[in-house]
């Protein structure tokens, strides 16, 4: 005799079909669709469909980086303490997404669980890394200049302002974060464009920081076609600089081209992303500020 309060249904569950989650961009503190509503699915390395990325188009890269150019004034204006206790925030709420995370990693990757959560505690203490330096990378970069006459001289590191990230392919959360957290702690706003075939994580990570205390624009996300997009924000004439690290070799010239437009900033290395991070891109991002001011005023 069946239980009043069990149905057959219930201890036998029907097979459903699992519909595959469609993900969206991250510009703005927003979630939009893009611009076109075209997505393209993500698929593991062994051909399993994972979800559906939306594929941003040209006008969604413009609207991030109208997005990254308001909140410009904001983030650099933020005391250099307030933007170390964000950035630790958001490596708190990446902790507390290890499972997820962690999965998204393997999935993507395809590696081990193990190896992945080890990928992802790996993230969090390159992310606290680069939260310390907050308040204390003006002081290493910066330096009281000695001159003649009644002055005093110094220089100081100034964020140069938007900075378009094309974030690496191969690894697809550690490599992420080693992108993106150096210009944001430094006072810019990054236009991120997620690893194409890897882009998952990159979408829970723009999960986080939608709920992590970081200012609207400060962080944009974009996922779709590298070849489509990358010569867009290269070309950008309101992106201040840009990282190439994630862009295969040979594109790396014609990026290279297109930056030249306005005079961009380029930076691009081929790191091991498990080796322990520099200084070195902190300082890639920063411009350095000379003030003059008169002894005894």
């Amino acid at each position: 005799m069946v239980s009043p309060r069990t149905s057959t249904s219930e201890s036998h569950p029907a097979s459903r079909l699992e519909v595959r989650k469609t993900y969206k961009l991250f510009i703005g503190g927003a979630f939009p669709r893009s611009e076109s509503g075209r997505s393209y699915p993500v698929l593991a390395p062994d051909g399993r469909l994972l979800a559906n990325a939306a594929r941003a188009s040209r006008k969604d890269v413009r609207d991030a980086v109208v997005a990254g150019r308001a909140a410009v004034a904001r983030w650099k204006a933020a005391t250099a303490y307030n933007k170390g206790q964000v950035l630790y925030r958001v490596a708190e709420m990446l902790e507390g997404h290890g499972d997820q995370l962690a999965r998204e990693v393997a999935e993507a990757e395809a590696s081990t669980i193990r190896a992945a959560r080890r990928a992802v505690a790996a993230t969090v203490d390159r992310l606290v890394w680069y939260a310390g330096w907050a308040d204390k990378f003006a002081q290493v970069a910066g330096s009281a200049n000695p001159v003649a006459g009644p002055f005093f001289n110094f220089s100081l590191p100034e964020p140069t302002g938007v900075v378009g990230v094309l974030a690496p392919r191969a690894s697809s959360l550690l490599g992420l974060v080693s992108v993106l957290a150096p210009p944001v702690v430094t006072g810019n706003t990054v236009v991120v464009l997620a690893g194409e075939e890897r882009p998952l994580p990159a979408v829970t990570l723009a999960e986080v920081i939608a709920t992590a205390d970081v200012p609207a624009g400060v962080v944009n996300i974009l996922t779709g076609r590298s070849a489509e997009l990358a010569p867009v924000l290269a070309a950008h004439m309101d992106v201040n600089a840009i990282d190439l690290s994630g862009a295969e070799q040979p594109d790396r010239a014609e990026l290279n081209r297109l930056a030249a437009g306005n005079v961009k900033r380029v930076f691009a290395s081929d790191d091991d992303w498990t080796a322990p991070p520099t200084l070195a891109r902190l300082r890639a991002f920063v411009e350095t500020k000379t003030v003059w001011h008169t002894v005894g005023c």
